[in-house]
């Protein structure tokens, strides 16, 4: 019977220890925990850590969430409306050389008059030192000149020997400055880029518009080397980002359904779509069911998001540690203050964001009370078994005893009949 007792009160011992040191299964870390282990408190260059920092969402930092929106605003620095063309190599040239009268460079006076004389040279390319070549005149620079530049430069190097020269230049095919659009569209092609200025939604129409639904539609921008993407109905709902298109430009067309996780204390946890081109955290929160009740604690909901270095800094200095250019940020939203509310429904949700929800306090204290109970209860089951075994073997042996055994819970009193 001694034996019994130790066994219980050591698996009793046990499981409190056990459940103690390793802690309670949940769906994620604690809402001290993921504040704890914010940036201000890993320290730097350590490679078993990821440096993060948690941002509160309050209305100084919404504004800069706002900006943090893939987006063509803003993104570039040319964003001017039309300017002149500048020829480019490949560049195929035509030229037109004017005399004031006979007896000069290019009429004799044996030509006699005649009305117009001029004389239009065979159309040449641009070669690959950018010039052209104009009898008399010699190279002429004409790579990242305008049509007018180039006439200039013709008139000057002619003027000491042609009388009263005047030249006419016409790019009869552009080859440099053209503007490529492909992926999902109607045509994919490259067209000369126009001296009267065409805008983003301008270039996609020229190539038969889009293939793919507009929320799922994302658009890639490559200038000089440079590449930002925006969904598609960020052209149209956001005039802002419907910016001139410029020679050499390529725009793609892509489709990538946008999409969030949502984990934790929410109603439904798992992947899910936008099914619209801008989605709040209220509408995010909302598609998973919104808090579960009996679990979640409405001041711990984050948001997990990778934001530009630049943004990051002016959230807050202290979180862009080391020299990463993109640093993970946890937002935090304080469901119980009701303003709360306010700030979910104007921050944006950016495709393939993390939205979590800790458990709250008392969910993990009834955890740990269940587990004891199952724990006590396993203990139990073998401690009556084993009673239940010694109180037979005393009636087959004629043993005239009874035996009581406490357990962990409710104390069990077996009688033995005495067998006369």
């Amino acid at each position: 019977m001694v034996l019994l007792r130790s066994i219980a009160a050591g698996l009793s011992g046990a499981a409190v220890l056990a459940l103690g040191g390793c802690g309670l299964p949940a769906d994620g870390p604690r809402g001290e925990v993921v504040e704890r282990a914010a940036t201000a408190k890993v320290q730097v260059g350590r490679s078993d850590k990821l440096p993060y920092c948690v941002v509160p969402v309050t209305p100084t930092t919404l504004p800069y969430a706002k900006q943090s929106q893939p987006r063509f605003a803003g993104r570039f620095d040319d964003q001017r409306g039309p300017t002149s063309l500048r020829i480019g190599i490949g560049d195929v040239i035509s030229v037109t050389l004017y005399e004031s009268g006979a007896g000069g460079l290019f009429f004799p006076l044996e030509g006699g008059i005649r009305q117009g004389n001029y004389i239009t040279l065979p159309n040449q390319e641009v070669d690959n030192e950018g010039n052209i070549t104009v009898p008399y005149a010699g190279p002429i620079k004409a790579r990242g000149r305008t049509v007018s530049e180039v006439q200039n430069e013709i008139i000057g190097a002619l003027k000491s020997r042609a009388l009263d020269p005047q030249a006419v230049v016409t790019v009869v095919e552009q080859r440099a400055a053209l503007i490529s659009v492909l992926g999902e569209v109607g045509t994919p092609t490259r067209f000369r880029s126009n001296a009267a200025g065409e805008r983003m939604l301008d270039a996609i129409s020229r190539a038969g518009g889009p293939r793919v639904p507009g929320p799922e539609a994302w658009v890639l921008l490559e200038r000089n080397n440079k590449i930002e993407i925006a969904p598609f109905e960020a052209l149209i709902r956001e005039p802002g980002n419907n910016i001139y298109v410029r020679p050499h430009d390529t725009i793609y067309l892509y489709k990538q359904p946008q999409t969030f996780l949502a984990f934790g204390a929410h109603q439904r946890q798992g992947q899910f779509p936008f099914e619209q081109w801008r989605l709040s955290m209220a509408e995010a929160m909302a598609k998973a069911g919104g808090l579960n009740d009996a679990k979640a604690e409405p001041s711990w909901v984050y948001l997990y998001r990778a934001e530009r270095r630049e943004l990051v800094e002016k959230l807050d200095p202290k979180c862009a540690v080391g020299d990463r250019k993109i640093i993970p940020i946890v937002y935090q939203v304080d469901m119980r203050d009701p303003a709360g509310f306010f700030l979910t429904t104007e921050f944006p949700i950016r495709d393939k964001d993390v939205l979590y929800v800790a458990n709250s306090s008392t969910v993990e204290q009834e955890k740990f009370f269940n587990y004891v109970q199952q724990m006590s209860l396993a203990v139990e089951e073998p401690m009556i078994a084993g009673i239940t075994f010694y109180g037979l073997k005393s009636a087959i042996h004629g043993t005239g005893s009874s035996s009581v055994i406490a357990t962990t819970t409710t104390p069990v009193s077996t009688p033995v009949p005495t067998v006369p």
